[in-house]
């Protein structure tokens, strides 16, 4: 059927669609010229309309003009009510004017029209307002107030009409027109939207729309002065906000959930234990973050009360928790809690991951892991674990260094509670790609380029301003004692001032010298074959890259050993050689035989905490391992074996010579002699159980059943050895060291407390002030865990004292002290090269970097290069709350898109800065000379600060481009993100994962039921989401690759994973609207 089309008039001007050059606004703009008196009836009034007119209604007498209003069902049901018993319409009118000022002061601030073009509009109407009516006796005979312009508010009903009445002068041959139809007063109407109006001519028509328009009008409330007064006070063309009250402004928005949460729980404490401001506010802080993101950070710096205030956050908690903890702290755990109130716990040890999952899940609602910055390496089997345990959990991770100088530290932990590919985290909808892209930046420069430790830093600010600050309560000593200082006076409390590090220096001479510098030669050539055997595979076997990097990785690991061995004490290196040429002679003689068995258990990340490397050594020599022919590697390899069982002897003989220890003596006349050391309780930390061992014999008889010494194997004491039970440890060094221990619980006994790193985390000992790191430690990270111990809040000392142990040579005293001992350090990481970093868990640090790390009293107070804080601002906030109570308000109800403009001396450009929101979302955008870029909150709030007296200037005319500039640039960021995210990248485990249940013959298999289908599509989603653990991924594929039965394949996904909720991010922010909250223009 053919299309019907009418033929009509094309120029017909009685209909008007904005379409073709027929816009209602062309036609105002033809007709208001003759116009004496113009009637508006709509139900939307758009300032933005009133721009595109104001030109056109210059010649106009008189402008009347009558809004609808849009009211809820209570306020029209009372104005019905005082209609209806004829009582004077005061309270009626007064609820009308309340109305219209709220729905006007809505529409400025949510207009998304051009701010340029609407100011313009507004500040016109406002002086057509306030103008005087040009013909007064008309005015009069409409009832007018005198004014060019009127407007009103219709109260009793709401009006859809869109009537405009135009009435001619006298003179005029026509009377007037009306014109009528889909259009409201705005630009929209007017031009850019498809309306349908017809405008009337007959006088007849006119007059009957002016009767209907009068008696309306007759009923309506003048809205005039609420107009003017709202828009000059309640909106952001109030051009009287002060510089100053812009500035609190900022801080109020950004912080506004956090400034009354100090007020909302009442805490139980146990008797005797201080109510402390800043445990208390970090408790309810992490309940609202736990609340919103599934998982929170606790992440103060060591020493003032992580576990107290994962107590107290867990007094606010309904559910049952699991604590996972290293196993030293599994009794201090379970006492805290308990003496806490916490009754619904249980407490089990980090080494009992698997235990835990076999034991069921189910009743667990929220998973504390204490020390969780132990999880930074997501390749292993523990990790893989505990993400498995966390999912569908609510996590609070406790720890003092969640972020190191690897961005994927924070990463793995993210993840425990977090959907990698699809976070609710505001603005960053996939952590993937965010933390991609800071892996690329740091990927531009090579590690010992002048200008990498500052983009370290940049990385690390991105992902404290992205990431950190929405899930993580942070707060150093400094924070402590500066924001909560009344607090701490009025308990008493203090920090000790940590004194600058000491040096225990000990020398290498004549022979002995000698030895070390053969030594290090030898292990420079040792290839440690026996640790990587696999490498000199050639048999018919696939070894995929992750295996091949697993035996580089068992290797480095040994290598670490010796080389950490060798600086820790003669006698553990001694110890470490004497196993390494056993393990090498059994290899080789099962070489010879025809077979070799290779551990298929090794994990060098899930080894490299223990202490204990005798159990180490011997997880290489596994007799769980798989079997290999002899003849299926190369022919060097047992060459290779030879040639470094020769070195181990030869360097074996070499020791057997040695009888001195330079340093032991050294520490032994340092302890006599030193006052600090010789009048203070000492807490010695080693790397090494067989150095503690050591240390320990020789002390013992220094200073006779005043010694005790603490690994992972349990306590000895006055060579009692007390490994059977390691509460009974704990209750000696506790009773000895710990000063919250009950008065009469409290002994003298000890002086010496030697330990190694299973004491360095959760623990109080600060009954000492003196730290000793017997072996280097090549971590700082664990240097910070150490000096925790002894540098805590409620310490009864003024000063804190640590003492590192350096090697340096006789013969090289010209060098100077330093050069020495980095010159003698350098010459440990020089045997190890690329494997430095099995010393220092994978952090790499140069002798010279390690050397000024453990000599800088930052390194043992967390606090270096954490810069602003968040709680400076808090505080102001409260102060201005409690004391100015009226300023508070005041601020509280400064319009959105506020603005004001001062003078600053001492920049060198005007720049605009915009606070943006959308959601939970908020960003802050610097424009300078037309360019916009995102700044942090300290940024911001550091160029709008300013005193409470500065005059507000003139805002410039590029105060609109700025602005814009700013707009588009945020809406760029935030759109960027909004992309959802496909499966995963390269080829990785998970996507091999992905390729196979796309597969034909697994996707097309008939033979699942309902319920294996609800399994598979959840593993879908769980790999769309990046939730599967990389170590859980790179064995299911291990054990796909063989077989391609359907039945088959979807056992092993169900033997590997444990399908739950994930809360991921939900779609409905995706059309959440942005907002501008303020702009404060800075002029030069």
């Amino acid at each position: 059927m053919s299309e019907i089309k009418n033929n009509i008039d094309q120029t017909d001007l009685t209909f008007f669609t904005n379409e073709d050059g027929h816009s209602l606004l062309s036609r105002f703009k033809s007709t208001l010229k003759d116009t004496q008196l113009f009637d508006v009836l709509v139900g939307y009034f758009r300032a933005s309309g009133f721009y595109q007119l104001y030109e056109s209604l210059e010649p106009v007498e008189k402008i009347r003009i009558l809004v609808g209003l849009s009211v809820d069902r209570d306020s029209y049901d009372i104005m019905q009510y005082h209609q209806e018993i004829g009582a004077i319409d005061f309270e009626s009118h007064q609820r009308t004017k309340k109305k219209y000022r709220e729905n006007l002061k809505s529409e400025i601030e949510t207009t998304q029209e051009n701010d340029n073009k609407l100011e313009i509009g507004i500040r016109k109407f406002i002086e057509f307002l306030q103008a005087d009516c040009l013909d007064p006796e008309m005015d009069k005979a409409y009832n007018g107030n005198g004014k060019k312009l009127e407007i009103r508010a219709y109260p009793s009903k709401n009006i859809h009409a869109k009537v405009y009445i135009g009435k001619f002068k006298p003179e005029d041959r026509d009377y007037g027109f009306v014109i009528t139809g889909s259009s409201n007063f705005s630009e929209s109407g007017f031009i850019a939207n498809r309306e349908f109006n017809v405008e009337l001519r007959s006088k007849r028509d006119v007059l009957f729309a002016e009767d209907q328009f009068n008696t309306l009008w007759k009923e309506s409330v003048d809205i005039s002065e609420d107009f003017i007064d709202t828009i000059t006070t309640k909106t952001w063309l109030n051009d009287q906000i002060l510089p100053y009250e812009l500035y609190l402004k900022l801080i109020y928005e950004y912080l506004e959930e956090d400034i009354n949460l100090e007020d909302q729980f009442e805490p139980f404490l146990p008797e005797g234990f201080m109510k402390l401001k800043y445990q208390n506010q970090a408790a309810i802080q992490a309940k609202k973050i736990l609340e919103t993101y599934n998982g929170v950070f606790l992440a103060d710096v060591v020493g003032l009360g992580k576990t107290f205030i994962t107590a107290l956050l867990l007094q606010q908690l309904r559910g049952r928790t699991l604590v996972v903890c290293p196993p030293v702290l599994k009794e201090y755990w379970k006492d805290s809690l308990f003496d806490f109130g916490i009754r619904s716990f249980e407490v089990e040890s980090l080494g009992k991951l698997e235990y835990i999952i076999k034991k069921g899940l189910e009743k667990y609602d929220y998973i504390v892991v204490d020390e969780a910055h132990r999880f930074r390496n997501e390749n292993t089997q523990s990790y893989a674990n505990l993400l498995d345990i966390c999912r569908g959990k609510k996590v609070i991770l406790v720890t003092a260094t969640p972020l190191n100088n690897k961005v994927d530290d924070i990463f793995a932990q993210l993840k425990l509670f977090q959907a990698p590919k699809n976070s609710t985290i505001p603005g960053v909808p996939n952590l993937e790609k965010f933390f991609a892209s800071l892996r690329t930046k740091l990927a531009k420069l090579e590690k010992d380029d002048p200008e990498y430790k500052k983009l370290i830093k940049e990385v690390s600010e991105d992902i404290r301003n992205g990431i950190l600050r929405y899930v993580m309560v942070r707060r150093t000593r400094s924070d402590v004692m500066t924001y909560f200082q009344g607090d701490m006076k009025k308990q008493g409390l203090t920090f000790p001032d940590l004194d600058n590090p000491q040096k225990i220096v000990y020398e290498y001479e004549g022979e002995l010298e000698e030895i070390f510098k053969k030594t290090i030669l030898k292990l420079h050539q040792f290839t440690y074959s026996r640790y990587t055997p696999l490498l000199y595979y050639i048999g018919n076997k696939t070894l995929s890259e992750f295996e091949k990097q697993q035996q580089r990785n068992v290797g480095g690991f040994m290598k670490g050993i010796l080389v950490k061995r060798l600086e820790s004490s003669f006698y553990a290196f001694r110890q470490s050689v004497d196993r390494f040429i056993i393990s090498y002679e059994k290899f080789i003689e099962m070489y010879h035989a025809g077979t070799i068995y290779i551990s298929k258990k090794v994990d060098v990340y899930d080894l490299i905490e223990s202490d204990n490397i005798e159990k180490l050594e011997g997880f290489v020599d596994d007799e769980k391992a798989h079997k290999y022919d002899s003849k299926d590697f190369k022919k060097e390899f047992v060459a290779k074996l030879e040639f470094d069982l020769e070195i181990l002897r030869s360097v074996q003989k070499l020791w057997k010579k040695v009888d001195s220890d330079p340093k032991l003596e050294q520490f032994i006349h340092d302890l006599k002699n030193t006052t600090a050391l010789k009048s203070n309780k000492l807490v010695v930390f080693t790397e090494s159980k067989e150095t503690g061992d050591y240390i320990y014999e020789a002390l013992i008889k220094e200073f006779p059943n005043q010694v005790m010494f603490y690994s992972s194997k349990g306590g000895r004491h006055s060579n009692d050895t007390l490994t059977s039970n390691h509460v009974i440890s704990r209750d000696l060094i506790t009773a000895n060291y710990d000063p919250n221990r009950k008065a009469k619980e409290q002994s003298k006994d000890l002086k010496i407390l030697i330990a190694t790193d299973v004491l360095a985390e959760g623990i109080n000992l600060h009954r000492s002030n003196v730290l000793v790191n017997y072996d280097l430690p090549w971590n700082p990270t664990r240097v910070l865990q150490r000096a925790g111990r002894v540098n805590r809040l409620g310490s009864k000392f003024s000063k804190v004292h640590i003492f590192n142990f350096f090697p340096t040579t006789q013969s090289d005293e010209h060098l100077g002290l330093e050069v020495n001992i980095t010159n003698k350090i350098q010459m440990f990481h020089d045997i190890l090269g690329e494997d430095a970093k099995y010393l220092s868990d994978g952090e790499e640090f140069g002798s010279q970097e390690l050397f000024n790390t453990l000599n800088s009293k930052k390194a043992y107070t967390g606090e270096d290069g954490e810069g602003d804080s968040e709680l400076k601002y808090l505080e102001l906030m409260r102060k201005i709350r409690d004391d100015n109570p009226d300023l508070f308000e005041k601020i509280k109800n400064l319009p959105k898109k506020a603005r004001s403009g001062f003078k600053k001396e001492i920049i060198e450009t005007d720049r605009l800065v915009t606070f943006f929101r959308i959601g939970k979302l908020k960003k802050f955008y610097l424009n300078q000379e037309g360019k916009a870029s995102e700044v942090t909150f300290f940024d911001a709030v550091h160029e709008l600060e300013c005193d409470p007296k500065t005059k507000r200037a003139q805002i410039p005319n590029d105060y609109y481009h700025y602005l814009q500039t700013n707009k588009t640039r945020f809406e760029l960021d935030t759109t960027i993100g909004d992309e959802p995210t496909k499966g995963s990248g390269g080829r990785s485990n998970a996507k091999y994962i992905e390729t196979r249940l796309k597969d034909r013959s697994f996707k097309n298999f008939k033979g699942f039921t309902d319920t294996d289908d609800e399994f598979i599509n959840g593993v879908k989603e769980m790999l769309l989401q990046g939730t599967i653990a990389k170590k859980t991924a790179q064995l299911i594929k291990k054990e796909l690759e063989k077989t391609l039965d359907p039945i088959v394949t979807l056992n092993i996904l169900r033997k590997h994973i444990r399908l739950v909720a994930i809360e991921g991010n939900n779609n409905a922010k995706k059309f959440q609207k942005r907002e501008v909250i303020l702009s404060g223009y800075i002029i030069k």
